[in-house]
């Protein structure tokens, strides 16, 4: 068995000269130089982007469009699965228990950091068994009623909510997704309370406000323009501190409820222990991609901004918001039904 990996180099004056490299050292280089060959050839075969959200919402809406230019760049076709339900929890343990190869990449909201504080049990670690490769694009919620709800203001909204405690009823994506919590912090801001029914994404919440079985939801903004213009939903307030530039004549919740702000991030991850080569592979192709002016174009529409970092920039990200929705699901008393 070998033990030892020698290398001679010859030195001044034709002095041969020999060292041993321990052979931990020596499969350690090997590793590396292997997992850089493969960073280098990736990919080699079809690339999976997994939702863990149903087709119709924000995370859908970036998850294609991502993928439809990173098939362009790869020369490899990039396929959208969607694998919905649990607040994304389904699909996310699918990705921290698959392949470590970087053939799989979960798009998961800021949900991803707030499930563990609602969940008391979760088959997964959050923080330990994925890397987050970037953030790709920020979302701001808008809150909307059904226009059989006799308000026009979020003031009227509050005043409504205190008159008919437990009587008015807010769906949400899923039990503490961003919907969910957008207006969980809303109501524990104004001391209102309402009834709370979660759906297995926000396609499925949105249609079931735009057909009045439910009054009222505090949904990403995208996911609702095409019931704005019809006029199927009423918008009431933004949850950015200002108003955004796509509709200018509808103001922020802070101006009538002071202090409140909730917007978040869509991500891409990977499972932990995937090869750093190809982390910064992705890192570079997602960039690429979210600087893509059509791609800019199509996210501003739905009022979804490009936000590329480091995967240093995101775990730090990613700690950050784990310990800032642990403090908001705490203010709010949300929890999973």
């Amino acid at each position: 068995m070998v033990m030892n990996s020698r290398e001679r180099i010859r030195g001044a004056g034709g002095l041969r000269l020999s060292f041993r490299l321990p052979l931990s050292a020596f499969l350690l280089c090997c590793a590396l130089a292997a997992g850089l060959a493969n960073a280098q050839q990736y990919p080699v075969k079809p690339v999976r982007i997994l939702i863990t959200w149903p087709p119709g919402g924000a995370n859908d809406v970036v998850g294609r469009i991502v993928a439809q230019r990173m098939t362009e760049q790869l020369g490899q076709q990039v396929i959208v699965e969607n694998r919905g339900g649990a607040s994304g929890t389904i699909g996310s343990d699918l990705v921290a228990k698959g392949a470590a190869d970087g053939y799989t990449v979960m798009v998961q909201s800021a949900t991803h950091v707030a499930n563990p504080h609602l969940y008391k049990k979760l088959p997964y670690d959050t923080l330990r068994d994925f890397i987050g490769v970037t953030p790709l694009a920020v979302q701001v919620g808008m809150l909307v009623v059904h226009p059989s709800l006799p308000v026009k203001t979020v003031k009227d909204f509050v005043a409504l909510g205190r008159a008919r405690p437990d009587q008015l009823v807010y769906g949400s994506s899923g039990s503490g997704s961003f919907v969910h919590l957008a207006m969980a912090l809303l109501n524990s801001m104004t001391d209102t309370k309402m009834v709370h029914v979660p759906f297995k994404g926000g396609g499925p919440a949105t249609i079931a406000l735009a057909s009045g079985e439910i009054q009222a939801m505090t949904a990403t903004i995208g996911s609702l323009i095409p019931h704005i213009e019809s006029k199927r939903v009423r918008p009431l307030g933004v949850t950015s501190v200002r108003r955004v530039k796509q509709y200018p004549d509808v103001p922020a919740i802070a101006e009538g409820v002071s202090g409140y702000e909730f917007v978040a991030w869509i991500g891409a991850f990977v499972a932990a222990g995937t090869p750093r080569p190809i982390v910064d592979r992705l890192n570079a192709e997602f960039r690429k991609a979210l600087e893509h002016p059509d791609t800019a174009r199509i996210l501003g529409a739905q009022t979804l901004d490009p936000m590329p970092m480091s995967p240093e920039q995101f775990a730090k990200l990613l700690k950050a918001d784990y310990d800032k929705y642990e403090k908001v699901i705490k203010l709010s008393g949300a929890k999973v039904d």
